[in-house]
């Protein structure tokens, strides 16, 4: 900011001293551009290092099995041979089951919150919702292994497995040993962790929703269905997919709580109640006990590989972001 100048009638400015003070005032500008300039380039330094650093340590197990690591699911460190097939079905099947689940919920949620519950009551139940999004993934995981689990196996699993006709479609579905660790109960976990972010981020969207569009759809005699259907939903379109992707890109790198429940097999999931593995659950299962240089190399290349699957998912987010700027 230019030093102040005291001007007196009739006398012409001190103008060393405004110079002086435009002079600080582009040095100071300059720096704060090379301090973000320096801040955005480090990141984007941080970002190429991890890609480079996945890509050469992957790159014997891309050497020597070649395009059909990504779709043999054998996975046998005894005989050196590894496949990702397995755990990338695994990571998208559970990614998807649990977004089927907890979008509807967290859309519900936001939707009670903003709309229907009295304002003193949604203040504390949009706060509890929030701290559900603090808890850390290894409580989830082990409420999962010793609650969920059994409970499931024994409530729903079983009469399941007991009522379907042998040899239908139903039995091939729901076909799994009866424990409750399986896929579909890991496709639960990461609903339920995902619900607070998703719910959280829809609420504030809705909020940004101009309280006139609201009471103009109510003054013309619109439901309250109509209003969020008709007015509020449409006019958040387009930041909910961020809110969405958001969600997704929790449930593709969950690591302990998928490790507690899924099962960890490398196999192809061949029903719903059936153990699999992703490929966040199967790096945190084996980097430790991993001493070949080539399962070293096969479980860095599946992190690359997931690091591909997500910037794939953030691609396709900008690109529905950019058709909806343009309709």
């Amino acid at each position: 900011m230019a030093d102040a100048v005291l001007i007196v009638p009739g006398k012409s400015a001190p103008q060393s001293t405004s110079l002086r003070g435009i002079f600080t005032a582009r040095r100071n500008d300059k720096l704060f551009q090379g301090l973000c300039f320096t801040a955005a380039m480090a990141l984007m330094a941080s970002l190429f290092g991890l890609i480079i650093s996945l890509a050469i340590g992957g790159w014997p197990a891309f050497e020597r099995f070649g395009i059909g690591f990504l779709f043999s699911s054998e996975w046998n460190p005894v005989t050196d041979e590894y496949g990702a097939a397995g755990p990338i079905v695994g990571t998208l099947i559970s990614a998807f089951l649990s977004l089927v689940m907890a979008l509807p919920l967290a859309v519900g949620v936001a939707i009670f919150l903003v709309e229907f519950c009295p304002p003193r009551i949604s203040h504390w139940v949009g706060i509890a919702v929030e701290l559900l999004a603090g808890i850390p993934s290894i409580v989830y995981g082990m409420w999962g292994l010793f609650v969920l689990a059994p409970w499931f196996a024994d409530n729903i699993q079983m009469p399941l497995l007991m009522s379907v006709e042998p040899g239908s479609w139903l039995d091939k579905l729901f076909a799994g040993v009866p424990n409750g660790a399986n896929i579909f109960t890991a496709s639960l976990i990461l609903a339920v962790m995902i619900l607070p972010y998703m719910a959280t981020v829809f609420r504030e969207l809705l909020i940004s929703v101009p309280p006139q569009m609201r009471e103009a759809a109510y003054g013309i005699g619109c439901t309250a269905f109509e209003v969020v259907t008709s007015i509020m939903l449409p006019y958040i379109r387009r930041s909910a997919i961020g809110a969405v992707m958001l969600g997704l890109g929790r449930a593709l790198g969950e690591t302990m709580a998928v490790t507690f429940i899924i099962g960890n097999s490398h196999g192809f999931p061949t029903s719903l109640f059936a153990s699999g593995s992703t490929i966040a659950s199967t790096i945190a299962n084996e980097f430790t006990e991993a001493t070949g240089e080539m399962h070293i190399a096969a479980l860095i290349a599946l992190g690359f590989v997931l690091f591909l699957i997500t910037f794939v998912s953030i691609a396709a987010a900008r690109l529905l972001l950019g058709r909806e700027r343009y309709r």
